[in-house]
């Protein structure tokens, strides 16, 4: 194998270990968050439901990155999708846990 055919080897590797970086992040947030704002069994199961949810977008998006570097883009075609698919991931994780608050707060208002 060619050096460059192992740098696009790379993306594929280096989207998975992140992907598994902030699922992880994403769980331990969202568990922190409802715990923080007392968390009843509804808010739990919604959590294990965003988790499912996070986990099929993740395969989707691991899945996306094997075909791109089947592909025929440049190196720096690649970085460049690299780089916006990582920001958007991280974002959608920071943010998705993060609306947990205002679901916690409007929960407690309606039930107690």
């Amino acid at each position: 194998m060619g050096s460059r055919e192992q740098k696009r080897t790379g993306y594929a590797k280096r989207i998975s270990t992140h992907l598994a970086a902030a699922l992880v992040t994403f769980c331990l947030l969202q568990i922190f968050i409802v715990a923080k704002m007392g968390g009843s069994l509804a808010l739990h199961l919604g959590i294990i439901i965003a988790i499912g949810g996070f986990a099929v977008a993740a395969r989707g998006l691991e899945r996306r990155w094997h075909l791109l570097e089947q592909g025929g883009l440049s190196q720096g075609g690649l970085a460049l999708r690299f780089r916006r698919d990582l920001l958007q991931l991280w974002g959608a994780c920071l943010v998705g846990a993060l609306l947990w608050i205002p679901v916690a707060i409007i929960y407690r208002f309606f039930f107690g």
